[in-house]
């Protein structure tokens, strides 16, 4: 059998398709696929395998030249990356507020300098919330490609000039990579995830495979074991791996392994009748402009829509980025890629990336070119979640970080007493019940917490300190016998043990109150100002449609909670009618209700208080006797 890399391999390509198909339905489908992020991995063995077997062809053939090199790599990168960034910073342009648009201008920057990686990693993991929002946020990948060869070609230089084994490089640098991946991965996953030096193993895992072909063994027997191997592990690594896996760490060698395994074996049966196919060709010859056009068409589709997208919106724009994959193939790469060189064309594509770069940089010092918009739908667009009177890190604790609340968390000094027990949603009804307190006799105690639903017993995912928190907040209950306990927070999943927590608070003797969830604005309050203002170019009404009560939910709540003792408010039917849910009470940016999806502004929050104070309080405020 000849050396894989002295003629073309169809299987390759099919390989590819593998690969961007897997990343591509993780992104669209992220349940139907849970490790599809690992096509990633089997790109990078793919690229090492390729260059690096290009790289050692030429330099035992004495005509390797790193200018030469380049040249091929610039012809092979930026035309089709050019196209997208330009896409993508015009599609910002149209559609972005301008916080996040200067945030877009820096990835746009970061991406032309082939920095991607870098930048994420200062910013974001990969699979934040708010990597969701980021049009180019698969790009780093690109980028630690590219800085793994800016130093692996010239380190095969030195190697053969030095005439060490050019295997023994390969092993040495990779098996170091691969140390410092698992040591790292546990102490700092994110940083694992971005840097090439704990990502160069997966390409030089290719690179050992080429630079070692001669050592395989070739009978028809052992490529088909190599095949059915390599396959079985990348179907493994797919839908056993998850988000919530330490990734790369130990469970990389799955994807990287099965990658080789099957780059091994281009004699196995199944090798060349399914990836050497022609469909599976066709992805994969374009699989390098599909996998740029397809995140950031997702991305901006749902921001354009401003909810989220249904399978059949996911799998319509995944057809409309094959379209312009195979376009982009066809009318940009090709002719570029595969035309008569030349210097010219070569400066023409540097200049280009340069110029996309600075365009960037201009986005990022302009601060996203705010003038695009009116000043009053930047003003409301841009309204902060938190505010003072929340009181963050004190009586609203972050959990992962604060265990206790402060002193002052509860007034002691007058009655009645009525106690704020929730999530943040409950911390952002403060600034209505400090503003009640101006005109109502009552004290406060805030005991609330980030993402804690006032749920007892209950295991919250992702808040590993809740139950203890909640406990801790019965316990301080009953040492300040409150006369009112609200409960509120976004706790559909936990209607029974917010059961348990009416029924101990009655037991305490205390009058309880359940105020139902507020009303959801799917894509934030904000969005749906700015949303608004683009479709129809006026401010948005002052009630809208584009949020989600809740009253099938309330009814069940109070079928639930109403004879166990609690008494239960709507926020639902406070803040929506017939008209919609009240988006703004004025004109001005700190009118409208919401600053996000669930969390009430100060003046929503004031609305919202005003409208239910007399039925929270029921007759409370007046003279009160004090509890033994």
């Amino acid at each position: 059998m000849s050396p894989p890399q002295d003629r073309y391999r169809p299987d390759i390509d099919g390989l590819r398709a593998v690969a961007v198909l897997l990343v591509v339905v993780f992104h669209a489908f992220p349940d139907a696929m849970p490790g599809g992020f690992i096509g990633v991995d089997i790109f990078f063995v793919i690229s090492g395998f390729l260059i690096t077997g290009i790289v050692a062809r030429e330099l035992a053939e004495k005509r390797f030249s790193l200018l030469g090199f380049y040249n091929r790599r610039i012809r092979r990168i930026f035309p089709a990356l050019l196209v997208v960034l330009a896409a993508v910073l015009t599609l910002g342009w149209l559609f972005m507020l301008p916080t996040p648009y200067a945030r877009l201008g820096s990835d746009v920057f970061a991406s032309a300098a082939f920095a991607a990686n870098v930048a994420l990693l200062l910013h974001t993991g990969y699979f934040d919330l708010e990597s969701v929002r980021k049009p180019l946020l698969h790009l780093w990948s690109l980028g630690i490609e590219e800085q793994f060869y800016l130093v692996w070609p010239p380190l095969l230089m030195l190697a053969a000039r030095l005439r060490i084994g050019l295997v023994t490089v390969a092993v040495a640098l990779g098996l170091g990579s691969f140390a410092l991946n698992v040591a790292l991965i546990g102490t700092n996953p994110v940083a694992t995830f971005y840097l090439p030096f704990t990502r160069a193993w997966e390409l030089l895992a290719g690179a050992t495979l080429v630079l070692a072909w001669d050592r395989l063994p070739q009978t028809a027997r052992a490529a088909e074991w190599r095949a059915t191997g390599g396959a079985v592990l990348i179907a493994i690594a797919a839908m056993v791996l998850n988000t919530q896996r330490a990734f790369p760490g130990w469970w990389a060698v799955l994807p990287v392994t099965g990658g080789a395994l099957l780059l091994s074996a281009p004699a196995a049966a199944g090798v060349r009748k399914i990836l050497a196919s022609r469909p599976m060709v066709f992805v994969g010859l374009i699989s390098y402009p599909l996998y740029l056009w397809h995140w950031p068409l997702l991305v901006y589709f749902a921001l354009i829509k401003f909810a989220p997208l249904t399978l059949l919106e996911r799998g319509l724009i995944i057809a409309l980025s094959i379209v312009l994959a195979f376009a982009t193939y066809r009318l940009v790469e090709v002719p570029i890629r595969f035309g008569r060189p030349s210097r010219a064309r070569i400066a023409a594509l540097c200049s280009a990336m340069v110029l996309i770069a600075v365009t960037g940089a201009v986005v990022v010092q302009d601060g996203g070119f705010a003038f695009r918009l009116p000043p009053e739908i930047r003003a409301m667009a841009q309204v902060p979640t938190q505010v003072a009177k929340w009181r963050v890190r004190t009586c609203l604790l972050d959990l992962s970080q604060d265990t206790s609340f402060a002193a002052d968390c509860v007034d002691h000094d007058r009655r009645p007493l009525l106690l704020v027990w929730g999530d943040s949603t409950a911390g952002a009804l403060m600034p209505g019940l400090l503003e009640a307190q101006r005109t109502r006799n009552f004290a406060i105690a805030q005991l609330t917490a980030s993402s804690c639903v006032p749920a007892l017993n209950a295991d919250i995912p992702g808040v590993p300190n809740c139950r203890a928190n909640n406990d801790r907040v019965l316990a301080i209950t009953r040492q300040i016998r409150p006369d009112v306990v609200l409960l509120h927070g976004t706790w559909e999943k936990y209607l029974d043990h917010v059961g348990e927590t009416v029924t101990a608070l009655r037991q305490i003797g205390a009058r309880v109150v359940v105020l139902g969830p507020v009303p959801l604005w799917k894509r934030g309050l904000p969005n749906e100002v700015l949303r608004y203002y683009m479709l129809h170019h006026r401010l948005i009404p002052e009630r809208s449609d584009r949020a989600t009560a809740h009253g099938s939910f309330d009814a069940t709540m109070r079928e639930a909670l109403v004879p166990l003792g609690a008494h239960f408010i709507s926020a639902s039917d406070a803040l929506c009618n017939a008209d919609g849910c009240l988006a703004r009470i004025g004109d001005n940016a700190d009118d409208i209700t919401a600053s996000d999806q669930v969390h009430l502004t100060e003046k929503g929050s004031v609305f919202l208080v005003r409208s239910i104070i007399d039925d929270v309080l029921d007759g409370q405020s007046a003279a009160v006797t004090r509890r033994d």
